[in-house]
């Protein structure tokens, strides 16, 4: 369930496994004859959809709504069953047709485009860049689990030409290479990619170094060069192949690369009983034996989740499984989707099966893109939350009681801390581990995304960009009408938005914001895509991101984590001073104008403290290597959002949002509120309350700095306004500077100054 999502239906993953096979049988016979009876058993209890219209299967009595949503994912041994499964659709008269099975003659190949490793590769990219690494131009050794015959080992060891493979082993051998040349051994590698099927016996030998080999896992003992222990890190000369195996595992290289079958790494507190996988209990290792710097699980069930997070707590770079490879059935999603799709435009417009299928090959590579987008996301989205484990412990053990005590997961089965270890782990200096936000990023996207469908949300016409952009740029523009229509409209629309709040603001956003406000999320999502386009969120976020390995991580973290500061204080913003339901487009209609004239106008409206800020900002972000516009840009946000006051303030006086904005900033530099700013802002966050309290006191001082700057501008000038209030502003001056004295300021003392500051803007309004 974790894995799905990224992906438009939820839904469970079956297997087929043929358990007793007839003696001297046609293996595959048997296997094709056993696959078509469960795939027609699964059809015969499925409801279908004819003309529109759902009709249930006959003889069976239903317990469940309508739902004639099934697709077949093809996997491991039933990988070229694709086809078989579509034929049976066809019997069937299934609605989805050949939409039913992906990955079949007529739909993307999975092996062919590597989209499964480069999902995978993504991850090692984003961990890569947290050690000051580039995956893709910087050599990084390797040890794998797979052969290049594998889709997931053999694209992913072709990612990059400096992958320095020292070692690998599969069921058959283990592959050493103590000194390996890149651009050599990488060619070799594709070379045995591009066979039919090859093993690490037909490596060419002459270019494994000295003290390396390939050797079956059959032979009684292996003996290890001086030139491999070294790289193994260990003393011993000889091992038996499971032992050796056990060596490689535990390797201090930078990257294990997961691309087999089988679990290879547990915790310390599981038994092998525990991991349920026989085969490799000789060789098995511990989470916290592992010396790699990351791990990258291209293959399922590598590595149990108690293995990771104790691999996580020990310092290593791992998320799940289900992050990792998520690609493929996210592209098999995509493929499914685009097919419901071109069977409508197949049926209204005469489009051919050859027509549809040639359409189908020329948007592999943007098919392909789409679906790398949402690792990139996801990698991007966890490497924040890793940053941010510790600081919101507080917030993340909240948000996992409230995720409980609702129903929507259950800790244990899903390994996840309770509270007493969350304490422990906070009084030791560290918060959830990357594989625990992981599961955490999952369930909050799916519980999120119920929660849309189940509204009227997915039908708002201004989301009907979302729906078009999860198809290629050619459907969206020849098929607009079709895709208007499509059978999972509305599912798409909510996967599309649950995926991008969550991928940028964070796991607990909507969380904070209920306990905030008490909105519901699906009121807190429409407030998201409102804020989200008033301040043209996507356009710096995507420019953030594409930074790259041009700037450090932490320098793109702090970006984003501003983003989100706008963002989160934005909403808020929306949520108190408009009723729900929010209406988005009218929202973004009234702010988008004026907020894009002023973001180029800000730096001209601001003075004193808080332009100098500004500059000092921009500065900065430019020496770590930000590009200019970009660099300008985010120096606004942590101000930008006080422009909401100001858009508001103007359009109900009927006044140029630039004259308001210098008036607002006049007042904050008249009455030198720059200190109560700064003080608002280092005020303690430790719990809930704190943090809440902290909010309050931020949200009253703009509010009275909002109506401040309405009293000057009903009175006409700054002047004429501190003529007329100048004994309440000398004695507001004169308080603020005792708070000012005082060695520490906290809510007591912010409270009151903030109150006082209300009262000069009550004074001044009853004296107009």
């Amino acid at each position: 369930m974790v894995k799905n999502a990224v992906i438009v239906p939820t839904g469970a993953k079956g297997g087929f496994v043929v358990k007793r096979a007839v003696p001297d049988a046609d293996l595959r016979a048997e296997g094709v004859a056993c696959y078509r009876d469960f795939i027609g058993g699964l059809l015969d209890v499925t409801d279908n959809l004819v003309d529109g219209a759902v009709v249930p299967p006959a003889d069976v009595i239903r317990y469940d709504e309508d739902d004639p949503y099934l697709v077949v994912a093809a996997d491991k041994g039933t990988a070229t069953f694709s086809d078989i499964a579509n034929e049976i659709s066809r019997q069937y008269g299934f609605w989805l047709d050949d939409a039913f099975a992906s990955g079949g003659s007529a739909g993307y190949d999975h092996k062919d485009m590597g989209i499964t490793a480069r999902g995978a590769w993504e991850s090692v990219r984003c961990h890569a860049r947290a050690l000051g690494r580039d995956a893709d131009r910087d050599p990084l050794t390797f040890v794998g689990i797979g052969d290049m015959s594998g889709d997931v080992f053999g694209n992913g060891l072709l990612r990059s030409a400096h992958v320095l493979l020292i070692a690998a082993f599969d069921h058959r051998h283990i592959f050493l290479d103590p000194a390996p040349d890149p651009s050599a051994s990488f060619a070799d590698r594709a070379r045995l990619f591009a066979l039919t099927r090859s093993s690490w016996a037909d490596y060419d030998a002459s270019l494994i170094s000295d003290g390396g080999g390939v050797f079956p896992r059959s032979a009684k003992s292996i003996d290890v060069s001086p030139a491999m222990r070294a790289l193994l890190g260990s003393d011993r000369a000889m091992y038996t192949p499971a032992e050796l195996i056990s060596a490689i595992l535990r390797a201090p290289v930078d990257v294990l690369w997961n691309g087999g079958i089988g679990t290879y790494v547990k915790a310390s507190t599981e038994t092998h009983a525990d991991v349920g996988d026989r085969a490799n209990d000789t060789l098995r290792v511990n989470g916290n034996e592992l010396r790699c710097k990351m791990v990258a699980e291209g293959g399922n069930l590598g590595v149990t989740q108690r293995g990771r997070i104790e691999y996580a707590l020990a310092g290593g770079l791992v998320y799940t499984d289900a992050i990792d490879n998520s690609a493929g059935v996210d592209c098999s999603d995509h493929e499914v989707s685009i097919k419901i799709l071109l069977r409508d435009v197949m049926s209204s417009t005469g489009m051919s099966v050859q027509e549809r299928d040639q359409l189908l090959a020329t948007m592999t590579d943007e098919v392909a893109e789409l679906v790398l987008d949402d690792n990139r996301a996801q990698t991007l989205a966890l490497a924040i939350a890793r940053r941010q484990a510790l600081p919101m412990v507080n917030v993340h053990a909240r948000y996992l009681t409230q995720l409980e005590a609702e129903g929507w997961i259950n800790r244990s089965l899903e390994f996840l801390p309770n509270d007493k270890q969350l304490a422990e782990r906070q009084a030791s200096g560290a918060g959830l581990t990357t594989p625990e936000f992981a599961v955490l990023l999952a369930y909050t996207k799916t519980t999120n995304i119920g929660l849309v469908v189940a509204s009227t949300l997915p039908d708002d016409p201004y989301l009907e960009r979302e729906l078009a952009r999860y198809f290629p740029t050619v459907l969206q523009e020849r098929f607009g009408e079709q895709i208007a229509r499509h059978r999972l409209r509305r599912e798409i629309v909510a996967t599309q938005i649950g995926n991008q709040m969550v991928n940028i603001s964070g796991i607990s956003f909507d969380h904070r914001i209920s306990e905030d406000t008490g909105v519901d999320v699906v009121e807190v999502t429409r407030a998201w895509v409102a804020v989200r386009d008033i301040f043209d969120i996507e356009t710096a976020w995507d420019a953030i991101e594409s930074l790259g390995a041009d700037v450090r991580l932490d320098t793109q973290l702090e970006l984003l984590l501003d983003a989100r500061k706008l963002i989160e204080r934005s909403v808020s913003w929306v949520l108190r001073h408009r009723r729900p339901p929010i209406d988005i487009a009218a929202l973004v209609a009234e702010f988008r104008p004026s907020m894009r004239v002023l973001t180029t106008q800000l730096d001209d409206v601001l003075t004193g403290k808080m332009r100098a800020a500004l500059f000092s900002t921009e500065a900065s972000r430019l020496a770590a290597g930000v590009r200019e516009v970009l660099a300008q840009t985010v120096s606004m946000w942590p101000i930008l959002h006080t422009s909401l006051d100001v858009i508001d303030l103007a359009t109900r006086r009927a006044l140029d949002p630039h004259l308001v904005a210098c008036t607002y900033w006049q007042v904050f530099e008249a009455l030198d509120l720059g200190w109560l700013w700064d003080a608002v802002a280092s005020l303690p966050r430790s719990d809930r309350w704190q943090t809440q309290a902290r909010a309050a006191l931020r949200d009253d001082l703009l509010a009275t700095l909002a109506d401040l700057a309405d009293d000057v501008l009903f009175v006409g000038s700054l002047q004429a306004w501190m003529e007329n209030a100048g004994p309440t502003v000398a004695r507001t001056s004169a308080m603020f500077t005792e708070i000012r004295r005082a060695e520490t300021m906290g809510i007591t003392t912010l409270s009151v100054a903030l109150r006082q500051l209300r009262n000069l803007a009550l004074m001044v309004t009853r004296g107009s």
